[in-house]
């Protein structure tokens, strides 16, 4: 070997090495986390059915009704980010299991309280627990899936039972309230927790920072103050409680949102990893997944009342009627996983929400006497759609962040998506309120046989039409109800206006920001080059 070969050898640099592939024990993992992501969906949803049975046993008023039903999403969303970075310090293992346990207990106070009071807090611990399990089980995906490929398949598996989870809700509660006590709805809860506990400790592996820092509690304080006070602002704009405390409550959550942001800037270890958003691909992908699911769940609430309220389906028929919808969104993941390999992330993002962005605007079509099947056509487009796009950039999430800093990309990820709920439900809602309203009180037909007092109160909710119309007699009854069925399908038309207008702004983000990112590459070096940039910046003006 002459000097010069000897010299190149020495100084060549290490043939990268293929990651360890997944084991048997490690996909076996992967089907214990997807236990609890059923679970919290099914649980998302089934509390819905049990409010009548709650409302004639422990008589709240309407108010405890409301935090019955709230205080759940308020806590997990402003607790996400802390519990994060808690899962990052002691664990996410140790974090799912203690998650776990909570959410066991609390499941059982809520079936067996006597009180709303008792209720209301067994939903506050329910929140808790959620917001421990949700970035747990994604954080731990990404630690145990070294392999980029293995690990979009196992994203992949984990969206589909949420996407089962969400379609089982209103067909479990359905048929758990027939037969048993509202207590019920808490109680399927336990038997997956046991599960979860009693395998868990032996399949997971644990997986922490091993440099977190110090838990900053005053960013966790800030933090909680600045999701709850936005979430509860948007909440009391949509219920009409109240429009100065709803907006005040907004500004004050944006207000304290701000100086956490800054806050998060300049400490050595912070609770939100800012500089995650430093990377192209890692802010693409959190703003995609917001976009999508503001569209998807402000239009499926919307879509639900539809099929229940216009066409005339049972909860539990109009559960069954969504099912193919939501199986072809689990087919997508599985689909995107296969296509990424030969298509770029960026071009299936894009192409599947503007698939999304077609289902969207086929609710156009939509007249009182459609019936289920259009819909279920539009929604199977918008799920086809959603289900491609969030596979990918939940695979860009988390393999943008180093596996130590894991939690606390999940947590943005998770954050995100309530966020995107919140919105949804506030926005995409307030328009379905207004567009049903406005049609509702011009509608010639009703005006002339109610009262502008009674058809005031009908135009409310839809819901509250046919209360209304209880009132009346057959033929004045009928009057009412067409002319809020129909008022209800005019504002529906207009918020899949708005989903698809959504979904188009949403494709051309990601085709701008996910441009060259890579279905095989390690992202994480596009994170830690934009930190370095901001290190070497902050070094050059300090």
């Amino acid at each position: 070997m002459t000097s010069v070969q000897a010299a190149s050898s020495a100084t060549a640099p290490p043939r990268a090495t293929a990651p360890p592939r997944a084991t048997a024990r490690t996909w076996a993992a992967l089907g214990v986390l997807a236990l609890p992501m059923l679970l919290l969906a099914i649980d998302a949803t089934v509390l819905i059915f049990a409010m009548p049975g709650i409302a004639a046993d422990l008589s709240p008023s309407a108010t405890q009704q409301l935090w019955i039903m709230d205080i759940y999403s308020f806590m997990i969303a402003g607790l996400l980010v802390t519990m994060g970075a808690v899962g990052d310090r002691i664990g996410k293992k140790r974090l799912l299991l203690i998650g776990a346990v909570l959410f066991t207990a609390a499941s059982v106070a809520g079936a067996f309280a006597t009180s709303s009071e008792q209720l209301i807090v067994a939903r506050a611990l329910l929140g808790l627990a959620g917001a421990t399990i949700m970035p747990s089980t994604l954080s731990l995906i990404r630690a145990m899936f070294i392999d980029r490929a293995q690990r979009r398949f196992a994203i992949a598996v984990w969206s589909m039972a949420g996407t089962l989870g969400a379609a089982a809700g209103p067909i479990v509660g359905g048929w758990m309230l027939e037969h048993f006590w509202w207590g019920s709805a808490f109680l399927i809860n336990i038997p997956v927790m046991v599960v979860l506990l009693v395998l868990g400790p032996v399949l997971l592996t644990e997986s922490r920072d091993p440099s977190p820092g110090s838990l900053d509690l005053v960013s966790a304080a800030m933090s909680l103050v600045a999701m709850l006070s936005a979430v509860y602002g948007l909440k009391t704009l949509v219920a009409g409680e109240g429009a100065v405390t709803g907006v005040l409550c907004v500004a004050a959550g944006l207000a304290v949102g701000a100086v956490f942001v800054r806050r998060q800037l300049r400490l050595t270890n912070p609770l939100l990893d800012v500089d995650l958003f430093r990377a192209r691909a890692f802010r693409g992908a959190v703003v995609a997944d917001l976009l999508s699911i503001f569209a998807l769940i402000g239009s499926l609430w919307a879509l639900t009342q539809y099929l229940q309220l216009v066409v005339g389906l049972s909860p539990m028929r109009a559960g069954l009627w969504l099912l193919p919808a939501m199986a072809v969104s689990a087919v997508a993941a599985f689909l995107a996983a296969a296509l990424v390999k030969r298509i770029s992330a960026a071009v299936l993002v894009t192409a599947g929400l503007l698939v999304a962005a077609v289902g969207f605007g086929l609710m156009l079509g939509l007249t009182p006497d459609s019936g289920p099947v259009p819909v279920i056509v539009a929604l199977s487009l918008v799920s086809l759609g959603g289900g491609v796009g969030m596979t990918l950039t939940n695979d860009i999430i988390m393999s943008s962040a180093p596996p130590a800093r894991a939690g606390r990309a999940a947590a943005i990820s998770e954050t995100a998506y309530e966020l995107g709920t919140a919105l949804g439900t506030a926005i995409l809602g307030s328009v379905l309120a207004a567009v049903y309203r406005s049609q509702l009180l011009g509608d010639s037909g009703a005006t002339a046989v109610v009262s502008p007092a009674q058809l005031e109160r009908a135009s409310a909710t839809i819901a509250e039409a046919f209360t209304v119309a209880d009132q009346f007699p057959a033929s004045v009854a009928e009057v009412l109800i067409t002319a809020a069925q129909a008022a209800f399908t005019d504002a529906l038309t207009t918020v899949g206006v708005l989903g698809s207008i959504i979904m188009v702004v949403a494709a051309l983000w990601t085709a701008v920001t996910l441009r060259g990112t890579s279905a095989t590459a390690d992202l994480t070096r596009q994170s830690d080059r934009a930190q370095a940039v901001s290190a070497t910046g902050s070094s050059a003006t300090g």
